[in-house]
């Protein structure tokens, strides 16, 4: 499949959600999708391998998340091969976007990946969480990485504004993890995702800083 052919369900999918993505920004998540199929013949950045698979499994799923996004500074935690945070870049170009990861190789993708797609909006950062001193905190902290809600909330807690909210993309409802939330975050709302292409749960599940 040729970047072309992925475009079209691009297409479809961004339609489905009800999101308004200009042609210059699908076209350049068509770019990013190939990018990512490329390096990870060589590279482990996902799982996912097949480029029709790549387009509904980490575009369209990252895409879910625009509408809580927020217009501010945006910090994605572990952001491996550069998702949800570059599609939501390319989507929301007034999004400034971090990407925060351990792992210097999928860095280096992320790096090439703003460098190839001109990604004026997004600052690539290889470092642990517990070392990384930002000049202020996001607005916006979302992660698809962590298996555990807690394990993303209580590592970020100085990272996120005290008016921000932490955003964690899961699969089924995650109730036994809301349950053992640390003190001092609450939950806000959980939104059941609904992803073109995709069989299954997807949830988002919006977290801020209890100040009761």
């Amino acid at each position: 499949m040729t970047v072309i052919q992925s475009i079209p369900a691009l297409q479809d999918g961004v339609h489905a959600l009800g999101l308004d993505i200009d042609p210059q920004a699908l076209r350049a998540l068509g770019d990013y999708a190939v990018l990512l199929e490329r390096w990870n013949r060589t590279y482990n950045l996902t799982a996912v391998r097949e480029l029709e698979r790549i387009v509904p499994l980490h575009l369209l799923d990252s895409l879910t998340v625009l509408p809580w996004a927020g217009d501010g500074d945006l910090l994605d935690v572990g952001s491996g091969g550069g998702l949800p945070g570059i599609p939501l870049a390319l989507a929301k170009p007034a999004l400034q976007v971090t990407l925060l990861d351990s792992n210097s190789k999928k860095s280096a993708f992320q790096q090439q990946a703003v460098i190839e797609l001109g990604l004026g909006n997004v600052r690539v950062v290889c470092g642990r969480i517990e070392q990384f001193r930002p000049k202020a905190p996001f607005s916006r902290i979302v992660s698809r990485a962590f298996s555990e809600i807690a394990d993303f909330v209580a590592p970020t807690r100085h990272l996120l504004a005290p008016d921000g909210r932490w955003l964690a993309m899961k699969g089924v409802y995650p109730e036994d993890e809301i349950r053992r939330l640390p003190e001092g975050v609450v939950v806000e709302d959980v939104h059941r995702l609904l992803v073109p292409g995709v069989e299954g749960d997807r949830h988002l599940v919006v977290l801020k800083h209890d100040r009761t």
